[in-house]
């Protein structure tokens, strides 16, 4: 039976290069499901969330304290709103801010500590 189908036909193939923005299914039998995700809404987001992403592998090196779960946590909750909404409100800007503070000379002395804290201060203001 090399090189067909056990109905004489020979084997169909699919190939897709690169697909963005599109949902779609092969074969019989199948379901689709999309899901679209805003990104952020502009640069100051962006590098928020790229600063986010950077300090977050950073802590994963250290041996968790209360402190930095608390401050993983929210990373997690601002990267999740700027990833699903575009934007992540200031209540949890604020909330971010209070926990990096909080990590104090932990997240001071990364170089990602010190870009999610730029990135705040640009975004609140301060």
């Amino acid at each position: 039976m090399t090189g067909q189908n056990p109905d004489g036909q020979p084997p169909r193939t699919v190939h897709i290069g690169s697909v963005t923005g599109s949902a779609f299914a092969v074969g019989d039998h199948n379901t689709v499901t999309q899901h679209q995700n805003a990104g952020p809404a502009d640069e100051t987001q962006a590098e928020l969330l790229r600063a986010v992403r950077e300090l977050r592998a950073d802590l994963a090196r250290f041996t968790p304290s209360d402190t930095t779960e608390v401050l993983d946590a929210e990373l997690v909750s601002v990267s999740d709103e700027i990833e699903t909404a575009g934007a992540a409100e200031p209540g949890r800007l604020a909330r971010l801010q209070r926990a990096l503070d909080a990590a104090g000379a932990l997240a001071g002395a990364l170089a990602s500590g010190v870009a999610v804290a730029e990135a705040l201060a640009a975004l609140l203001g301060g």
